[in-house]
């Protein structure tokens, strides 16, 4: 077994500028749309948490100020709060100032994944970090975080996240080359090509929202051309590191997760994961979901 470095930082990048959302995203960070009423990078942090990460880079950018403010106290609320004797909701604007230390990093030209990655390398220092994309949700209940941990200390090097789709999707993401290992499951990727078309596909194995990289991706970066979109692709540089030898940080392998994802990177993705988070809320479904029976019936 490899001996491997604790991982305890995640990265997160949000400087992106949510056209998909606009109007709506014109003033308002898209990382901080709420499903239900939490927003949604309050649940990516909170993954990251769960998974024994509490120290949080969010890589951020222009007009994201709301996403600090979320992370911080606010005095002047909290005292109203008291006041009202609301104890409910003031642990409920608490919580997310107690998750981790969240630290802040710019990305003044946002240049794709791979830059915003490479802005992270002063915090992240020598050591292996996670990087979770605020699109991707993953239940709670699916701990992949700590299973992709898991293969980082059984195998060392790098690990992505995978999921399975049909041929016809592959276009839109990036895809991976893989061969199996003895671990159900795991797989080593031999080969990553980025939104190919689905005749030039290596698999229909997709590359979602959570890796676990090792220091070592910070040099391949640099050394990174622009690639698809004329950015920086992460997933160049791990396929560098998917041909790099074990003993200068090389080796990337896959998780296979059949578990629950929810994409809120579109506005249709996004109100399916917020009706389905509604419904699996004790406080909201039961008044929720008669409701929308109804509203369903009642459809021409």
């Amino acid at each position: 077994m490899p001996n491997n470095p604790a991982v305890t930082k995640a990265v997160i990048p949000v400087a992106g500028l949510g056209t998909r959302f606009l109007p709506a995203t014109k003033a308002i960070p898209k990382e901080m749309l709420p499903v239900v009423d939490k927003p949604a990078i309050q649940y990516v942090v909170e993954e990251a948490v769960s998974a024994g990460l509490d120290d949080i880079l969010l890589v951020t950018g222009r007009a994201k100020g709301a996403i600090e403010d979320h992370f911080d106290r606010a005095p002047e609320l909290e005292q109203a709060l008291k006041a009202k004797g609301d104890d409910e909701r003031l642990a409920r604007i608490m919580e997310p100032t107690e998750l981790a230390t969240v630290h802040y990093t710019r990305q003044s030209n946002p240049r794709g994944l791979g830059h915003a990655v490479l802005c992270a390398a002063h915090h992240v220092g020598n050591e292996p970090f996670a990087v979770l994309l605020g699109d991707d949700f993953i239940h709670p209940g699916d701990p992949l975080l700590q299973r992709m941990i898991g293969v980082r200390d059984q195998f060392g090097g790098s690990v992505v996240a995978l999921m399975q789709v049909d041929s016809d999707q592959v276009s839109q993401y990036g895809v991976v080359a893989i061969e199996p290992t003895s671990t159900d499951g795991v797989v080593t990727v031999t080969d990553m090509v980025e939104k190919p078309a689905p005749a030039d596909a290596p698999s229909n194995w997709i590359i979602i929202g959570r890796y676990l990289c090792d220091p070592a991706v910070f040099g391949v970066l640099e050394d990174t051309p622009p690639g698809r979109g004329n950015e920086i692709q992460l997933t160049d540089a791990l396929k560098t590191l998917a041909q790099t030898p074990a003993d200068e940080g090389g080796g990337v392998r896959g998780v296979q997760f059949r578990g629950r994802r929810f994409d809120t990177g579109n506005p249709q993705d996004y109100l399916r994961t917020t009706i389905q988070f509604a419904l699996e809320r004790r406080d909201v479904a039961p008044e929720f979901l008669p409701w929308l029976r109804k509203y369903l019936d009642d459809l021409p």
